[in-house]
């Protein structure tokens, strides 16, 4: 058999009825792309801000909050009008506040005047606080001196805070406009607080001389209008650790636990 005698091979197309349709086949992949329809650029948009509002509203409740340093009380480290971020999850899953933490907590309830308390008054800055967006009022930025257990007392003769007879070198972070020692708020350098109750801390401003903290409402032997304990905050009033002034961009600096602290034994 020659080879003009064999059949010339046969074409089937898909349906197996003829010759397969090149042009058919060319045009498919840009058929299915035709049948793609993207959504109108308001509708994209409107979805990806709810994306975005869902996943702030997330990460406010389990991991990150912003804040704002609302007085001159924790100079100079962090000046009044800074933006601080606060790692929520810093005392989860048994961890507590350690000596030297840089913590934002709630108002135990007579530490703020009305006007400090106050948050946004806008619609959009008060939906921005409620997502975590844009800082809340009613909250304090003060420093871990004491924990559960321990004594404080102030001063020894260089004027330094002992916590349980260790005195604390304070220097690279706290500020005392000319005061005596590093505890004057209550207008002596010789009080002793605590021990601290269980599942309370001990808080003072780093600008000594500038923050009504812990020592402002201790109770002096002689008072008789001040609640006795109400110097300590709960645990549970603490939102977090501060762990970085985020803003104004030449401020931006990491917070870390002071040295100083490391010294301080376990109460007794």
């Amino acid at each position: 058999m020659t080879p003009e005698d064999r059949d010339p091979p046969s074409s089937v197309d898909t349906d197996g009825a003829g010759s397969r349709s090149s042009s058919s086949t060319a045009t498919e992949p840009s058929d299915r792309k035709a049948a793609r329809k993207h959504l109108p650029v308001w509708q994209e948009t409107l979805l990806l801000l709810g994306i975005a509002l869902v996943l702030a509203i997330v990460i406010k409740a389990l991991f990150v909050q912003a804040f704002y340093i609302p007085s001159e009380s924790m100079e100079p480290g962090l000046v009044k009008n800074d933006r601080i971020l606060v790692q929520k999850v810093s005392y989860w899953f048994g961890g507590s506040p350690q000596r030297g933490d840089v913590i934002v907590f709630e108002d135990p309830g007579d530490w703020l005047g009305p006007e400090e308390k106050a948050g946004p008054t806008s619609p959009v800055t008060s939906l921005m606080a409620k997502i975590g967006l844009y800082p809340s009022g009613g909250h304090l930025v003060k420093r871990v001196i004491g924990v559960a257990g321990d004594v404080i007392k102030c001063c020894d003769k260089k004027g330094r805070i002992m916590v349980n007879g260790v005195p604390l070198n304070e220097k690279g972070y706290a500020k005392l406009n000319g005061a005596e020692c590093y505890g004057p708020m209550t207008s002596t350098c010789s009080w002793t607080d605590g021990p601290v109750p269980k599942d309370h801390v001990f808080v003072m401003g780093d600008n000594r001389s500038r923050s009504a903290d812990s020592t402002v409402h201790m109770c002096p032997e002689d008072a008789t209008d001040c609640v006795p304990g109400d110097e300590f905050v709960p645990d549970d009033l603490i939102v977090g650790k501060v762990f970085v002034l985020l803003w104004p961009s030449d401020h931006f600096q990491w917070i870390h636990r002071p040295a100083t602290f490391e010294d301080v034994p376990d109460a007794s």
